[in-house]
């Protein structure tokens, strides 16, 4: 069994300071993946309406910013990039279903970038027992992105949500798994 002067000695350390914090992160990201599962359909909306509501708040304070550079050449750049953020999330607040093909894209290409960050990660911890729950936690990450953009026009609200929820556990169980392995780790030292 390796033990901790196996792992990178830099990444073990901060692991290890941070052995609480992974451990209740990764039950929180099980819960929130849970409960996706539970209820795909309002995860799905709860996604579209949140990008809404930023897009709104981001519109009126960059509208309300253009009103600082009023009497300048970049006052109506920052009016009409205002009120296009504004209007562009009013529209998905009021349509939240035509926007999810966007989302979705920019979905699959989080869960693919999270993927690989989490493979990476694993073979860094490589060394340590457990290192294959996060391998596999990237793995799943990198299959739903690739599920979600297959499916992509079709993909249902449904299946969204289901996918945000097997990301979220997936990871969450991960997280849990190496935070108790290094805590049995830190009990063998």
């Amino acid at each position: 069994m390796p033990i901790a002067k196996d792992i990178a000695p830099r990444l073990y350390e901060k692991l290890a300071q941070k052995n609480d914090q992974l451990f209740w992160g990764g039950v929180a990201l099980a819960v929130v993946g849970l409960l996706a599962l539970i209820f795909p359909v309002a995860a799905t909306f709860a996604v579209a309406v949140m990008v809404g509501w930023l897009l709104v708040l981001a519109g009126a304070v960059t509208i309300w910013d253009a009103f600082t550079v009023e009497g300048t050449g970049a006052f109506f750049g920052e009016l009409l990039i205002g009120l296009l953020k504004l209007a562009f999330g009013v529209y998905l607040l009021r349509h939240p279903d035509v926007s999810m093909i966007a989302l979705t894209l920019l979905l699959a290409a989080v869960f693919m970038i999270d993927g690989a960050i989490q493979v990476v990660l694993a073979f860094e911890l490589r060394p340590m027992d457990g290192w294959i729950w996060l391998l596999l936690a990237g793995l799943v990450s990198i299959a739903v992105a690739l599920l979600i953009a297959a499916e992509l026009p079709e993909i249902s609200l449904v299946a969204l949500g289901i996918y945000l929820g097997i990301s979220f556990l997936a990871t969450g169980i991960a997280r849990i798994a190496i935070s108790r392995r290094l805590s049995a780790l830190a009990q063998k030292l």
